[in-house]
């Protein structure tokens, strides 16, 4: 059993709740509007969940899920993260996050740009090419056939580790699409972005990526 830390409770972080309690878990769940407006998520949730400010979720949680908006990465509290792994779910979208010159011109991520923001944690990449919904309606047990795949890129072994037998647990194949910098191979708009893959289908997807520019 592991302490989930989970700042950001919309429709990903919601549905990621859920499987974690499901398995085993212990959820620890903040937004941005405070403990009071989860009542109604924690009271489903049930007793291995609690409602909380981002300092106690991210100060509670062994392995934290980071799933705001992208315009939110500066309020993540740093100091409770060091030295924890850290999920990012984001995803850019000019329209909604307005625009970041660094993003536009393809010289980060936004997972590298949460890695900036938390230089001591250990960032990855995941849950940011399926919808909210698939999260608990596709899972599937190891073993399944044409079980469904989830990527995920990061630069700390261990804590890709970690993931990987978390997304396992929950339901999903998972294939490493390497370091953070390579996270852009699962953005918006590109082959492995949204539909249901398997794992081979998946890395293919991954292969065919382009670059916005090159599009």
């Amino acid at each position: 059993m592991t302490t989930i830390g989970i700042i950001g409770a919309g429709n990903i972080g919601s549905q990621l709740a859920r499987l974690a309690v499901q398995h085993g878990h212990e959820v620890v769940i903040a937004n941005s509007r405070g403990p009071e407006t989860l009542t109604d998520l924690v009271d489903e949730l049930g007793p291995s969940a609690r409602a909380a400010t981002r300092d106690e979720a991210a100060a509670a949680g062994e392995v934290v899920i980071v799933t705001t908006p992208l315009a939110a990465i500066e309020t993540i509290p740093v100091e409770p993260l060091a030295g924890k792994v850290v999920i990012d779910t984001n995803n850019y979208y000019p329209q909604r996050d307005g625009h970041i010159a660094a993003l536009d011109d393809e010289t980060t991520t936004t997972a590298e740009l949460l890695q900036a923001h938390l230089p001591a944690s250990h960032v990855v990449k995941a849950f940011n090419h399926i919808g909210a919904a698939d999260l608990t309606g596709h899972a599937t047990p190891a073993g399944t056939a044409d079980r469904r795949a989830l990527v995920i890129a990061g630069d700390d072994e261990g804590a890709k580790q970690t993931v990987t037998a978390l997304i396992d647990a929950f339901g999903f194949d998972v294939v490493d699409a390497g370091p953070l910098a390579e996270g852009w191979r699962i953005q918006r708009d590109t082959p492995g972005y949204g539909p249901r893959l398997t794992a081979d289908e998946l890395r293919e997807a991954l292969a065919a990526a382009k670059r916005y520019r090159d599009q």
